[in-house]
């Protein structure tokens, strides 16, 4: 068996080549026939997946959690999905088109069915849309949609408050997911009956160890040709390798960094890389006196030997983070960033008028990696005299602990592949008390951004995003880390394992050779 490595260095080069990632997860559905053989004669239908964080919800609406996204894409579909180069394109809309600046047509498909039984028309998209509203988790995602409009039985227009460039993004987000009207008006719980119209089935969840799914055998797309998945909750990084090595798993979502070289000198495993549209910062609450100062934050910002972090934490499998806003991604600006020197730190504290001893804090770290990039930022805080300590947190209490703002400093990161969508979520006032962690609250940015996303003409709105950018590095909300290189590997008897830049698999694509 052969070992297979990609490498995507970024989402400007992943546009460039049409990544030949998405192609892999295309609409065509997993409808093989050939579902491998383990060696004994006996068919294989079964793939256990491995991975960090446990879901908080199988609800696609009540969280904005990666690992939520990533079990979300199982069980629901919503009416685009994103094609290779992360541009919109019929799922359950078997096509649509641009009215005006404020409206969208969709022509459904007709051959949609529930995991229930129940067949999809305009009234279920308008009914989700609807509910998917009344959840504050989601809200990035929804909150220009105006109203939906039930042309006919397989039409539906989506109005919204102004125009829109993040739009088509959007829907494509698990928080805009269609499901049954006939469920939302009964007050299902779709938190512990997640129905839907995906290619898999939701079967179990035992909270702590691992959730599993069955095929659709009526997927719009085709039935899978992988029958069962196990989505199995490994948080310790060295464990998920072993595992994967002992073939007790078949695939690990987050691999541990300092295992990457002996996963590739495995014969038996294969791996994909790439960068994603993610920065990783040491997020500090803005609304703590210290923090609240912009000379301070540039003082810790020029401490930090970023350097150093992405050694002992990636293994130096990423790059350095100097820019609030992921290089990769378009309309960004390295106008105005922070450097490591020391010498200037000193200059920024001096000038904040701040007391560094009298900044204590801890930095709350909810992995492995976190701890070995807090661990470094700890050792360089204290040469300019701030005494940080490192506090260990699961992640489902890390995150509502941040998002709440009952922190003072955190490691954490963002990730999504687009722009606009980007900036509303990390930045604007609108997302404190979910993903704007350091809770900036600035009318100069809020105002910006909301014209950005209001600006159709792609050049128009880049230099706009470049603007919004350069400021966000001159207030400096946050500290910059790296931008990691995330990896999956995998038994190398899969076939059409392909991840896109936004860190989605289609498991329903993927086979046993």
């Amino acid at each position: 068996m052969k070992k297979r490595t990609s490498r995507i260095l970024s989402l400007t080069l992943l546009c460039a080549m049409a990544l030949g990632l998405l192609a892999g997860c295309s609409n065509s559905g997993g409808n093989g026939s050939d579902s491998g053989d383990n060696g004994s004669g006996e068919v294989k239908d079964t793939i256990t997946v491995a991975t960090m964080a446990e879901t908080p919800s199988v609800s696609p609406y009540d969280h904005n959690a990666t690992a939520g996204y990533l079990v979300n894409l199982l069980t629901f579909t919503s009416l685009v999905r994103l094609d290779e180069n992360l541009n919109a394109q019929p799922d359950l809309a078997e096509s649509f088109t641009n009215i005006s600046d404020t409206c969208w047509e969709f022509k459904l498909r007709q051959d949609v069915k529930f995991h229930d039984g129940s067949s999809m028309t305009a009234e279920d998209v308008k009914a989700s849309l609807d509910y998917a509203k009344t959840f504050t988790e989601g809200a990035l995602y929804n909150d220009s949609i105006e109203s939906v409009e039930v042309v006919d039985e397989y039409t539906v227009r989506i109005n919204t408050k102004v125009p829109d460039a993040a739009l088509m993004f959007n829907l494509a987000q698990h928080a805009n997911a269609i499901v049954p009207k006939a469920l939302i008006d009964s007050g299902n719980n779709f938190g512990e009956n997640p129905i839907g119209a995906g290619p898999y089935k939701f079967v179990s969840w035992t909270r702590g160890d691992q959730l599993e799914f069955e095929a659709f055998d009526e997927y719009y797309l085709g039935a899978p040709s992988i029958k069962h998945v196990i989505w199995k909750i490994i948080p310790e990084g060295s464990s998920r390798t072993i595992a994967l090595e002992a073939g007790e798993v078949d695939m690990v979502v987050d691999v541990e960094t300092m295992d990457v070289d002996r996963i590739k000198e495995n014969p038996d495993l294969a791996m994909t890389e790439y960068t994603p549209a993610n920065m990783n910062w040491l997020m500090l609450n803005n609304e703590v006196s210290g923090l609240d100062n912009k000379e301070f934050r540039h003082a810790i910002n020029c401490a930090i030997d970023k350097e150093s972090v992405v050694t002992v934490a990636l293994n130096g499998l990423g790059t350095v983070g100097e820019t609030q806003v992921p290089t990769n991604l378009p309309g960004t600006s390295s106008e105005g960033v922070d450097s490591y020197d020391l010498d200037k730190a000193q200059e920024y504290l001096e000038n904040s008028g701040v007391d560094p001893t009298g900044m204590s804090f801890p930095i709350i770290c909810s992995d492995d990696t976190k701890k070995r990039a807090g661990e470094v930022i700890q050792a360089n805080l204290k040469e300019i005299g701030i005494e940080a300590n490192i506090e260990s947190m699961d992640l489902a209490t890390y995150m509502s602990t941040v998002a709440e703002g009952n922190y003072v400093a955190a490691i954490g990161g963002y990730t999504m592949a687009d722009t606009i969508t980007y900036l509303n979520a990390v930045y604007h006032s609108k997302s404190i008390n979910a993903s704007n962690k350091s809770r900036l609250n600035d009318p100069e940015i809020d105002a910006l951004i909301d014209q950005a996303t209001a600006t159709m003409d792609q050049a128009e709105r880049e230099a706009l995003t470049e603007q919004i950018c350069a400021k966000l590095n001159e207030i400096c909300t946050q500290v910059p880390l790296y931008q990691p290189i995330s990896m999956r590997a995998y038994n190398a008897d899969l076939k059409n394992v392909v991840i896109t830049a936004a860190g989605d698999c289609r498991i329903e694509d993927i086979s046993w050779n």
